[in-house]
């Protein structure tokens, strides 16, 4: 008997914002339209519909994490990539190496988050007048 799922208290309200308040409201007050929202909720009912490239860059980190298991989680992105192509696998030492980062291809990684509120630090760097403030 399969149990239902258990969501997050932060889900479960947003899920009852979302009932309450409509898409459109919301998406009103975020950066996003509604159509995206619909969208991403599409692809999620259906994985079929992404993009070639989502669906090849899921076989293939599976694969990675196969080779890599295998091998006794020593082997690096060329050895894994080598090996990927040993078997078969037609895949590119960039993008081999792009997933072992966990790298998601066209957005940046988050690296800092910083805190507008927080007081900057003075830069200690020397322009032609001395020390830039």
């Amino acid at each position: 008997m399969n149990s239902p799922k258990r969501y997050s208290p932060e889900v479960r309200e947003r899920a009852v914002r979302r009932a309450q308040l409509g898409v459109e409201s919301i998406c009103s007050q975020l950066p996003i339209a509604p159509s995206t929202y619909y969208h991403h909720k599409a692809l999620e009912a259906d994985p079929e519909r992404r993009a070639d490239r989502y669906r090849q860059d899921d076989f293939l980190t599976a694969e990675i994490q196969r080779v890599w298991e295998e091998n006794f989680c020593i082997y690096g992105a060329r050895k894994v990539w080598r090996q990927l192509r040993r078997e078969g696998d037609n895949v590119a030492r960039c993008t081999a190496e792009r997933l072992m980062r966990g790298v998601v291809r066209g957005q940046r990684p988050f690296t800092t988050i910083s805190d507008p509120g927080q007081k900057r630090a003075l830069e200690l760097r020397k322009t032609s007048r001395g020390v830039k403030n």
